[in-house]
């Protein structure tokens, strides 16, 4: 939900080689079943980020929101949106709420207040791992789809955001962090998996100890996405000058580079049926954001977005209906 502070090599799984990115404008139509939603600051001075959806294509762009408010989509599950809003609140103190695909029925999901994270979901929607903001709780929450707190997870690490759920539903992947704030000194950040009973806290990414191009404030493991088929962690990092998408093997063992376009790269969501990566766009500047869409096969990359605004972030899944 920040402003970003947030060539072309072979991606390797095993042994095997997958071809490289390619550009396009024109890609056919793809996962025609879904929608893709996004984050857009509409208005600067103001603050106000709206949540957008178009086609798979990036025809039908569509403002869902249009309120006054900072609004950001970090989840869906089949044809609900779940967001931050702080709507009815203070300048940043989010709750979550939840809508239909086209914007329907929004209403507040969870009266508790939230951090600015990502989190996940389970069991059709009906459950969800999120992160109280600090001042709340320094645990992840398991909530039911009333929006009661089922149960407190001791994350293990001094500080968490971001937690997500395995395909299976059975472990959590989360950021942890070894001290509170970015600017202690010794601060790293790294992706962690636990186990839903609190059990099992393990390590699984390792930023480069050589590496010092990642500022303060800048991601060295950001948001972690659990892939679909759940062999491997997708995540964000700034790593030799630049932001790309790394992977991490479910397991610890191995850890590469995911993509590597002419873009940095950002926050990103995989497709349902893991075909399909939905990825954050953005130049070295941070002068324009863009949503692009990666088919998985073929790696090819098709930009959906145009100019009309600078900053579109964050896109998720939705199913049309």
């Amino acid at each position: 939900m920040r402003y970003a502070i947030l060539p072309l090599l072979f991606f390797l799984c095993g042994l095997s080689c997958r071809p490289a990115l390619k550009n396009s404008l024109n890609s056919e139509a793809p996962v025609s079943e879904y929608l893709i939603a996004y984050n857009v600051l509409v208005d600067p001075e103001q603050d106000n980020y709206d949540i957008f959806t178009m086609n798979p294509d990036g025809s039908g762009k569509r403002n869902i929101t249009n309120n006054p408010d900072v609004a950001w989509v970090y989840q869906a599950e089949g044809n609900r949106l779940f967001f931050l809003s702080d709507r009815d609140t203070s300048r940043r103190m989010y709750q979550l709420f939840i809508m239909g695909p086209g914007g329907e029925n929004p209403g507040r999901f969870c009266h508790i207040r939230m951090a600015d994270s990502w989190f996940g979901s389970r069991k059709n929607g009906t459950e969800l791992i999120v992160k109280p903001h600090d001042s709340f709780d320094r645990f992840l929450y398991l909530i039911d789809d009333k929006g009661s707190v089922l149960q407190r997870i001791d994350p293990g690490t001094p500080y968490c955001t971001n937690p997500t759920f395995s395909p299976d539903g059975q472990t959590i992947a989360f950021n942890g962090k070894n001290k509170r704030s970015k600017r202690e000194p010794g601060y790293r950040e790294e992706i962690f998996t636990i186990q839903t009973d609190g059990t099992g806290l393990k390590q699984l990414s390792h930023y480069p100890e050589n590496d010092t191009t990642a500022e303060w404030f800048e991601y060295r493991a950001g948001p972690p996405r659990w892939h679909p088929g759940g062999e491997f962690i997708s995540f964000q990092s700034k790593q030799d000058g630049k932001y790309s998408l790394y992977a991490v093997a479910a397991n610890g063992e191995r850890q590469w580079k995911l993509l590597d376009t002419q873009w940095q790269e950002g926050y990103h969501s995989w497709s349902p049926d893991g075909k399909w990566l939905a990825v954050e766009l953005f130049d070295a500047g941070e002068t324009q954001f863009h949503i692009g869409l990666v088919n998985w096969e073929s790696r090819e990359l098709n930009i959906l977005t145009d100019t009309a605004y600078r900053f579109q972030q964050g896109p998720v899944f939705v199913k049309r209906k």
